[in-house]
């Protein structure tokens, strides 16, 4: 499975984090959230953790659904 890349995020004023992928907005977050995360992409690999927090990441199943017999054709 490929790492993730082309993340990014900004803090802005106010507490809110705006992460982007590929430039284009993907989510923000407010508060606590935005907090959490930022404690915990310091911490981190920047481009998993942002991954994992707009939910752009394989979960490891494509393989299965693929090879299902409903969509096989």
């Amino acid at each position: 499975m490929p790492r993730p890349h082309g993340f990014g995020y900004e803090q802005h004023a106010g507490g809110t984090v705006r992460i982007t992928h590929h430039g284009r907005p993907a989510t923000t977050l407010n508060g606590p959230r935005a907090a959490q995360f930022l404690a915990e992409v310091e911490t981190s690999d920047p481009q998993l953790v942002m991954a994992r927090w707009t939910g752009n990441y394989k979960r490891g199943n494509e393989r299965t659904a693929r090879d299902h017999p409903r969509n096989r054709r």
